[in-house]
């Protein structure tokens, strides 16, 4: 019983200290994010449908040595040593990753989405360079996360850290080693202690999967990257929570799932998607098809269009046919009264902005140096799903549909965008205050991932689905008050997403995971 007091009375100073280390950043406007033991421990999630592997048993993981065992006894011996007597920096790192590895890991990819989200300056000879992987950290700075970049960087990390999960699952439940202050009662738990098996660790399979897509993602962040791996490791001793055994089948099960993962990341066609070659065929096509006037870049001097040719990526929920068959119905013509009459609620939503209408159009705008609308709405999704108190695994099910359903919508949004080719409203005199787009209007990138994200979520939280809805319809409109977009780009831009987001949910249908 002294034992249980002391693992409940560390984990409270955890709790704690999250409150204070929260309270003193005037910068956070999070809620308060702190550890918690899963309403469910999804005992059969070995046995869901992954995106990667083959089956849950691709990858072997061998057999651990029994806790009678003397290895393991050492094992238990040296982590009580290290989760005694914790120094602050330890707690406060304890605290941090305590809060669940997959919420930490997509909180760090959203982060670095956003230090990245720059768009290249011109140089002297009044060129845009292009970033280059090679040298990620000359200007301008590898990657630009911009849009189509972080949905595709998110999805893939939400993979690996999924399929990696799901065959971590497998394991556990199959060699069903307690925890170690379950064997031990001497050991002090300073976070909570459900029945889930802890070989492998899931945090550090969560931790190493996530580590390698996201250096390939950002190859310039890697000693940022290789710190916060060592930090989680360490937290999980320091925490009482996994012997060394437990950390090291992890680390060795989220490596070769990631490496299996990147190897579809190396052949999606992302390296062409910036070919520039295209975009002349692309605006002859154009105006084949009746359109008057092509959009251009409206920055001096002319910026390339940004990913003319991601449309041809490799999407998840469907094929490239499918692509092709969301493809939106043509936009008005530029000579139609429809088309007048969305440009004339521009011009007038320029006299008269109203100041709800500006908060919208800002609060939305998820443009230079934010994370961008994918990066929103995981974040939406991380925060839903801790507060339904997920496990791991169904945590990272959640930002895999949903981040395979964005990438999915940035795929058919781009084809969409670069087929019609279609002028923005700024070529018609309609200035904008929330940064102009340098690629074609029609349709809205906006509508289109929230309506994908708005969808999936309605899904997996049936009781949500109406807040979802109305923050997707706002993220809509938000692009019209920001005088970026006409009102036939957002609706028909939604409407796609909405699309592209049920194709995510028919997968989600038949993954066994019940929901």
């Amino acid at each position: 019983m002294k034992t249980y007091i002391k693992s409940v009375q560390s984990a409270a100073w955890i709790v704690s200290m999250a409150v204070v280390l929260v309270s003193c950043d005037k910068t956070i406007d999070e809620p308060l994010r702190s550890a918690y033991a899963p309403t469910s421990v999804d005992e059969n999630a070995g046995t869901w449908k992954t995106y990667i592997l083959t089956s849950s048993s691709e990858v072997a993981v061998p057999e651990p040595r029994a806790v009678s065992s003397p290895e393991y006894i050492a094992e238990l011996a040296s982590l009580k040593q290290k989760a005694t007597s914790l120094t602050k920096e330890q707690r406060e790192a304890v605290a941090y990753w305590g809060t669940g590895a997959v919420y930490r890991w997509n909180e760090i990819a959203r982060e670095l989405s956003a230090r990245y989200n720059l768009p290249p300056a011109y140089n002297a000879e009044g060129k845009y360079p292009v970033p280059d992987a090679a040298n990620p950290l000359a200007d301008p700075k590898f990657p630009f996360a911009n849009p189509p970049y972080t949905s595709r960087a998110l999805a893939y990390l939400s993979v690996a850290q999924y399929d990696a999960l799901v065959a971590a699952w497998n394991y556990k439940y199959k060699f069903k080693r307690t925890a170690p202050s379950k064997t031990d009662a001497t050991i002090p738990a300073a976070l909570p202690v459900s029945t889930i098996p802890t070989y492998p660790s899931e945090d550090a399979v969560v931790a190493a999967a996530s580590v390698t897509i996201l250096k390939a993602m950002f190859p310039g962040e890697v000693p940022f990257l290789e710190a916060k791996l060592k930090e989680h490791r360490e937290s999980r001793l320091w925490a009482g929570m996994n012997v060394e055994s437990d950390l090291a089948a992890g680390v060795d099960l989220g490596n070769a799932v990631a490496a299996k993962v990147m190897n579809r990341a190396r052949t999606d066609g992302m390296g062409a998607a910036n070919n520039q070659t295209l975009t002349a065929g692309m605006i002859e096509d154009a105006k084949k098809r009746g359109l008057r006037e092509a959009w251009v870049s409206q920055e001096i001097p002319l910026r390339p269009p940004m990913l003319p040719n991601y449309g041809a990526v490799l999407p998840w929920n469907f094929d490239k046919a499918t692509v092709v068959a969301l493809r939106a119905v043509p936009p008005p013509p530029l000579d139609s009264p429809d088309f007048k009459k969305d440009l004339d609620e521009l011009k007038n939503i320029q006299k008269n902005q109203t100041r709800e209408q500006a908060r919208i159009a800002n609060y939305w705008a998820d443009g230079a140096g934010s994370y961008t609308p994918p990066g929103h709405w995981h974040r939406t999704a991380a925060n839903v799903s801790h507060e339904a108190k997920h496990s791991e695994v169904r945590m990272a099910r959640t930002l895999a549909l949903l981040g395979t359903a964005e990438m999915d919508a940035a795929i058919v949004c781009w084809e969409t965008k670069y087929y019609y080719y279609f002028p923005r409203p700024q070529q018609f005199g309609v200035k904008t205050s929330v940064g102009l787009p340098n690629f074609p209007s029609y349709t809205s990138g906006h509508s289109t991932f929230s309506g994908a994200a708005a969808t999936v979520l309605s899904y997996i939280f049936p009781d949500k689905a109406k807040m979802f809805a109305d923050q997707a319809q706002e993220a809509s409109v938000s692009r019209i008050y920001g005088l970026i977009h006409y009102r036939f780009d957002c609706e028909v831009g939604l409407k796609a997403g909405n699309e592209v987001g049920q194709y995510a949910i028919n997968r989600a249908k038949a993954d066994g995971s019940g929901i």
